[in-house]
C-alpha cells in the first residue's frame, strides 16, 4: 500500500493515475506486432490441406491417444480404431452417431454405437486428451508460446436445440434462447486441457480451479499463474487459489470500483483512502485456520472438487464462519494482486495475452462445432458432456498437429535463409483450419508415414537474412 500511495503520488504509476479519489487506468496496448501477423498469414498458407480425418489419424500415430479409450469391462485397447475416431468426431463436430455412419465409408451405425458404448467414457476423453497435451507440451515449438506453467479459463455459450431445448438455462447475458456453457481451460501453448460443460445461468467462478488440479486434467503441465475474465474473479476464488499454490491473475473489467482491504487503518494513505473500503477479519483467518488447511488437504487428495466447495460457501452465505475466513484470505489476495497490477504494466500485458489465447481459441471450436447448427441437442448432462470432451479433444489434436507443421514450415524457411526470430513466433497461434475439410464425406484412410510437405508460397513481407 505504501509502495504505491508512493509512487501514485509522484505520479509513476505507468498507465495509471488516481485523481480525486477516483482510479483511472489507460487501456493495454496491443501486444502483437504488425510483422507477427504477417509472419502468421505466412506460415499459415505453408500449411498442408488435409481432412480432419487424416488430422485425428496423424495425431493418434504420433501419441496414441486411441490406446487410451481402454474397453470399459476388460481394459482392452480399442480393436478397430478408424470406429473409434468416427464415434470422436461424432461428438466433436456435433454430427452424432447415425449421420457419421451415412458420412463414413464402411462403418455402419450399429457397429459406432458398439465402439461408443463400451470405449467412451468421461475417465478415457481425460486420459485422451492428456496424451495430445503431453505430446504438444514436449514438442520445442510449444516451449515458444509459453513453459507450460501458464493457463486461462473462460467459457463459451452455445444454444440449446430440439430436445435439449426445453431442460437448458435462459441467460439474458446471451439473449432470449436457451443454451449452455462449454468452460474450458486452456494452457499457455494454446491446448485445452479440461472442459466441463456448466448451465447457461451459473457462476463461472466456481469451476476455475477444478482444470487446474493435477488429478483433474492428467497432463504435464504444473500451472503456476491463471487468467479468468471478470466472472471468475471473486474473493472466495482468490483465497483458494492462494490455499493451493496457485497465482490467480484474472482480467477485472470494474477493476477500479473494486474496493481494496487493509489490515491496518486505512487513513495511513491518504491518497488510496477514497478506494480502501474495509479492514480483512482476521479474526475470522485465524479461528477458522485449521479447518482452511484440511480444506486444502481434501482438495489435493482428491476428496472434494473445488466447484463443490466453492458453490457450498457461496450458498452458505456471510453467516458461515468457513465461508467468511476464505473470503477475507481472498480479500487480502485480491488487494496484494490489485496493487501489483497499478503498478506493474507487465503483469497486466501478462494477463491480456494469456486470457487472449484462451479467447482465441473459441473461433476454433465453433468451427469444429458445426453441424446441427452448432446447438447442443442432447437432453442427458453425460451425453452434453460427451459432445465438450470431443470438441476439447479434436481442438488439442488440430492445436499440435498446427504446431508440427508449423515448425516445419518454421525449418523450411529458415533453411532457405529467411529470417525468423522466436520472439514473432510467439505471437503466431496454432489455431487455424482453414487448411483443413471438415465437411464432406469422412474417409478413413491408411495414415502417413512421414511428414507432409509444407506448401511453397512466397511471402513479401518478411526479409531474408543478410
Amino acid at each position: 500500500m505504501t509502495f504505491v500511495a508512493t509512487r501514485a503520488a509522484r505520479g509513476n504509476l505507468d498507465g495509471v493515475e488516481i485523481e480525486d479519489g477516483k482510479l483511472f487506468i489507460a487501456r493495454t496496448p496491443p501486444s502483437s506486432p504488425e510483422a507477427a501477423r504477417d509472419l502468421a498469414l505466412r506460415l499459415n498458407s505453408m500449411l498442408p490441406r488435409v481432412r480432419i480425418t487424416e488430422v485425428l489419424s496423424e495425431v493418434d500415430a504420433w501419441t496414441g491417444f486411441t490406446d487410451k479409450f481402454v474397453h470399459l469391462r476388460t481394459g482392452n485397447s480399442p480393436a478397430d480404431k478408424a470406429a473409434l475416431l468416427a464415434a470422436v468426431l461424432a461428438d466433436g463436430t456435433n454430427l452424432g452417431l447415425a449421420r457419421m455412419a451415412d458420412a463414413s465409408r464402411g462403418l455402419s451405425y450399429h457397429h459406432l454405437v458398439n465402439v461408443a458404448q463400451w470405449h467412451i467414457s468421461d475417465d478415457n476423453y481425460v486420459a485422451a486428451r492428456a496424451a495430445i497435451i503431453n505430446a504438444h507440451h514436449a514438442h520445442p515449438m510449444a516451449t515458444i508460446w509459453d513453459d507450460g506453467t501458464s493457463s486461462s479459463s473462460d467459457g463459451q455459450y452455445f444454444r440449446a436445440g430440439g430436445r435439449a431445448g426445453g431442460g437448458s438455462s435462459v441467460n439474458a447475458k446471451y439473449g432470449i434462447e436457451p443454451g449452455a456453457v462449454m468452460y474450458t481451460h486452456v494452457s499457455g501453448q494454446y491446448g485445452p486441457f479440461h472442459t466441463r460443460v456448466i448451465s447457461a445461468t451459473m457462476s463461472e467462478a466456481p469451476h476455475v480451479l477444478d482444470g487446474l488440479l493435477h488429478h483433474v486434467h492428467q497432463t504435464d503441465l504444473r500451472i503456476a499463474e491463471h487468467y479468468t475474465d471478470t466472472a471468475g474473479a471473486t474473493d472466495h476464488v482468490f483465497g483458494l487459489c492462494h490455499l493451493l499454490g496457485y497465482r490467480f491473475a484474472p482480467r477485472i473489467k470494474d477493476l477500479k470500483d473494486r474496493k481494496l482491504y487493509t489490515i491496518e487503518k486505512p487513513g495511513n494513505w491518504p491518497l488510496l483512502t477514497p478506494l480502501i473500503g474495509d479492514t480483512v477479519e482476521i479474526t475470522a483467518i485465524l479461528s477458522q485456520w485449521s479447518e482452511l488447511m484440511r480444506l486444502k488437504a481434501s482438495i489435493n487428495a482428491g476428496n472434494v472438487l473445488p466447484s463443490v466447495i466453492l458453490r457450498k460457501l457461496a450458498a452458505a452465505g456471510a453467516g458461515n464462519t468457513l465461508s467468511r475466513a476464505l473470503r477475507a484470505l481472498g480479500r487480502i489476495e485480491r488487494t496484494l494482486f490489485t496493487l501489483q497490477w497499478l503498478s506493474d504494466p507487465a503483469l497486466r500485458q501478462r494477463s491480456h495475452a494469456g486470457l487472449n489465447k484462451g479467447e482465441a481459441s473459441n473461433a476454433l471450436r465453433r468451427a469444429v462445432f458445426f453441424h446441427r447448427q452448432g446447438e447442443i441437442r442432447d437432453r442427458t448432462f453425460e451425453n452434453q458432456s460427451f459432445r465438450a470432451s470431443g470438441l476439447s479433444l479434436i481442438t488439442a489434436a488440430i492445436v499440435h498437429w498446427n504446431t508440427v507443421y508449423l515448425d516445419q514450415a518454421v525449418q523450411h524457411l529458415r533453411a532457405q535463409g529467411t529470417a525468423i526470430p522466436n520472439d514473432l513466433l510467439a505471437h503466431v497461434a496454432p489455431l487455424g483450419w482453414e487448411h483443413i475439410a471438415l465437411t464432406g464425406d469422412y474417409v478413413w484412410n491408411p495414415v502417413h508415414t512421414s511428414l507432409r510437405s509444407v506448401r511453397n508460397v512466397r511471402n513479401p513481407f518478411i526479409p531474408r537474412a543478410a
